[in-house]
């Protein structure tokens, strides 16, 4: 055991966080603690790493074990530049190089007894140096920059220049070359794009030391841990698996205590019913047993009921009105900031229905793509049009559209003058805004409390054409389900941009990914996109070095180019239909085959003209049908 918690309690004034709560961790085990916004998950990390003092309890690690921690913000100031900043980490190292070069050097200048007392102090070192990786490690610094989503031509940049999240994944690189024995992440997903998030997936599934995290990416989670550690109610509940496991676990425990509660309520339903009964009765022996079962009812430990011991958003999302089928259609849109380009010819049309996800790495665009179509930046190139009746509800991940000097109260009643004092606290109460809470400042909201109002806000636009761009961050698992239920029911049209692949997996229909400056289409959910990528990717945006050959030899514009990839991937689903199709026709007549010579084989049936001549010509007819089923197919799948 490397880690272990045991009774660990918190409270702030008369406030519970914690209580009583014990888990463990062995050498090498990947865990997750989870949880709603608030349940006490970061708490429990900085009790952990000795930030926070527990009320009770103790936290014990194994000897001379090291733990690295990673918070959530990060407030690194250094002037140094990312490189500089995690080279730092192997500064022994960087260290014994340099004395390294000065011996060789000095070599060259000493000879006799000082040139073999240097050589052996230089044979000691050089082992030393080998070691402890002195001869891998600036290839693995720079494997690590590049796996946390940093490219070469910002390696130079001073640290002090960078926004919260980069700090953040400049942190995270420290953390992992220093290759603690625990390491500990909060949140680590957070600012991260899809191709970092998959590398970190990786570098900690086969991470030689013990991993505790928390995140709210059930996809990460799914990938590493064996262990999921729920704070339920100031309580940790300990399930072994992965997310999923402990999802399906935790929908069984639900169901047996709705019937656990169920029984106890009627068990307190007849006892009440008895004790009213005997009280009736008006005698002394009937009134002391009715005292009796009282005063057993009141000892009784009462279940609470699981559909109210936590409240949770209630989110409804329904356009005013119907949009034409055409939604959008955007025509070689182009956009560059500071001589940079980040994209240039990009073409796409969005339909009425569609639920449509916006992907690529950080710094793609893909932000800037949403601000150009709701008119907050201008492109460069280009233009985008709206279809007929079309009424745009716009989810910013920076809040822009927030108010931070008015109260939460304000800030719904000034975007909807005409709605009533008790129908604008319905709708905060639905997302978890109760009491005075109503009264609180936007600008002392958490992030995930403002992508809460945000989203109440928009649930009242009733628009019919929603464009959200990161809207699970800071949202706990439960709301994330809920968002995901609602989006899945709405009538209307959606476009967004996430990096939470479960939740991409959920709800899209389609998805674009912009990548290497192009568009590519993929008529599908994530798990669709996984498994074409690397395919459709080398036929439409393949590197930039490929790109200009391809260029030089076609003329095809980037509207061509999404055609293009319509038609084909319309063309290839097609085929795959027909390919299923005809597979079950052909189970399905071999079936009919089998029956028809099992009836051959009938003695009876052999003296029986009418009946054989039946049976024969129903097996040509199977057979005929089967041959051509056969032939058709053979060429869909060579088609493909």
């Amino acid at each position: 055991m490397i880690l272990s918690c045991n009774h660990i309690s918190k409270a702030y004034g008369t406030e519970v966080i914690l209580n009583d709560c014990s888990f463990h961790l062995e050498d090498n085990e990947k865990a997750a603690i989870i949880g709603v916004n608030g349940a006490g998950k970061s708490t429990l990390l900085k009790i952990i790493v000795g930030e926070l003092p527990a009320d009770d309890g103790t936290v014990t690690t194994g000897k001379d074990k090291t733990i690295g921690y990673l918070a959530q913000h990060q407030n690194l100031s250094s002037e140094a530049t990312i490189y500089e900043e995690i080279l730092s980490v192997k500064k022994d190292l960087v260290d014994s190089e340099k004395r390294l070069r000065d011996m060789e050097s000095l070599m060259n200048s000493l000879e006799g007894e000082e040139l073999i007392e240097l050589t052996e102090k230089y044979t000691r070192l050089t082992h030393d140096f080998d070691i402890k990786g002195g001869y891998t490690y600036r290839s693995e610094i720079s494997g690590i920059i590049k796996g946390i989503g940093f490219d070469e031509s910002v390696y130079d940049k001073p640290v002090n220049q960078l926004s919260g999240g980069q700090k953040t994944r400049v942190a995270l690189g420290k953390l992992l070359l220093s290759k603690p024995d625990i390491i500990i992440l909060d949140e680590p997903t957070n600012h991260l794009d899809l191709n970092s998030i998959k590398w970190l997936e990786t570098y900690l599934s086969t991470y030689p030391g013990a991993v505790l995290i928390v995140a709210h990416d059930r996809y990460f989670l799914d990938k590493i841990v064996t262990k999921v550690i729920e704070i339920d109610a100031h309580k940790a509940h300990v399930y072994l698996g992965n997310y999923s496991d402990y999802s399906k676990k935790k929908q069984a425990m639900r169901e047996s205590m709705i019937n656990l509660y169920i029984k106890q309520q009627k068990e307190i339903k007849h006892q009440e019913e008895v004790i009213e009964k005997l009280r009736s009765f008006k005698q002394e022996k009937f009134y002391k047993r009715a005292q009796s079962r009282e005063i057993a009812l009141s000892k009784m430990e009462l279940i609470e009921n699981p559909d109210t011991v936590e409240s949770t958003m209630s989110l409804t999302l329904e356009p005013n009105c119907i949009s034409g089928n055409d939604v959008l259609f955007v025509d070689n849109l182009a956009k560059s900031f500071d001589n940079r380009q980040l994209f240039s010819d990009l073409s796409f049309s969005i339909k009425r229905g569609e639920r449509v996800a916006l992907i690529g790495d950080n710094g793609t665009g893909k932000t800037t793509i949403l601000k150009i179509l709701n008119e907050i930046i201008p492109a460069d190139a280009g233009s985008f049009t709206l279809g007929t009746n079309v009424f745009i509800g716009y989810y910013d991940q920076e809040h822009h559209t927030l108010n931070d000097n008015n109260t939460l109260f304000e800030e719904v009643s000034d975007a909807y003058p005409d709605l009533t004092n008790t129908k604008i606290r319905n709708v905060l109460a639905a997302f978890m805004f109760t009491g005075d809470d109503v009264f609180k400042r936007v600008g002392d909201l958490s992030g995930g409390e403002k992508g809460r109002l945000s989203l109440a806000k928009l649930m009242l636009s009733n628009a019919n054409f929603i464009i959200l761009d990161e809207p699970t961050n800071h949202l706990d698992m439960v709301s994330k389900e809920i968002l995901e239920n609602a989006l899945n029911k709405y009538t209307g049209t959606i476009l967004y941009v996430s990096h939470d692949r479960f939740f991409i997996n959920q709800t899209a229909t389609r998805i674009i990914e912009l990548t290497n400056h192009k568009l590519v289409n993929y008529l599908g959910n994530y798990d669709y996109y996984e498994e074409k990528r690397d395919e459709l990717t080398k036929i439409y945006a393949p590197e930039i070095e490929t790109a200009i050959s391809v260029q030089q030899t076609s003329a095809s514009s980037g509207k061509d180019d999404y055609l293009q990839q319509k038609e084909e991937q319309a063309r290839i689903r097609k085929l795959e239909n027909s390919i299923k199709k005809a597979e079950s026709r052909i189970a399905e007549l071999e079936a009919q085959l089998a029956a028809i010579e099992e009836k051959l084989s009938d003695p009876a049936i052999g003296t029986d003209l009418g009946q054989l001549s039946k049976l024969t010509a129903e097996q040509n007819a199977i057979n005929e049908e089967l041959e051509t089923l056969f032939e058709q197919w053979e060429e869909w799948s060579s088609s493909l």
